[in-house]
């Protein structure tokens, strides 16, 4: 079965990214890149040498990543087989969205929890069974 191995990042719509990735440095000293995201990193017990990374990224809130989502965040969770986990979902009832995509850092595919949260699922290269 496939199982969450840790947070991929968090994702919040904004009125104003920029001012308020702006006020998140300003107070919290989290330095956001101009795209308004930032990667934390921490260590990759599956590959040492690459470090892992969770992301916070602030998108506008007209932006149509959530949908059909109404809510202003969505989480990221970084998965093992992630097929396996969107079919088994599925089976569940549970809403799994019909597209997948691939790049080279993984594997991703969404759901909606029972309030209407979309939930994206991230099969990095380093977690693939």
């Amino acid at each position: 079965m496939g199982i969450v191995t840790g947070i991929g990042g968090i994702f919040i719509k904004a009125k104003d990214p920029t001012a308020l990735a702006n006020w998140y440095k300003e107070n919290l000293g989290i330095d956001f890149t101009k795209e308004n995201y930032i990667r934390f990193k921490w260590i990759n017990v599956h590959h040492k040498e690459e470090p892992g990374n969770t992301v916070l990224s602030f998108f506008n809130e007209d932006s149509d990543f959530f949908n059909p989502s109404e809510s202003r965040f969505m989480i990221s969770f970084r998965v093992k087989n992630l097929h396996l986990l969107l079919f088994n979902l599925k089976h569940n009832g549970v809403w799994v969205s019909e597209q997948t995509r691939y790049y080279d850092h993984g594997s991703f595919g969404w759901i909606m929890d029972p309030e209407g949260n979309k939930i994206e699922l991230w099969e990095p290269k380093d977690e693939a069974m």
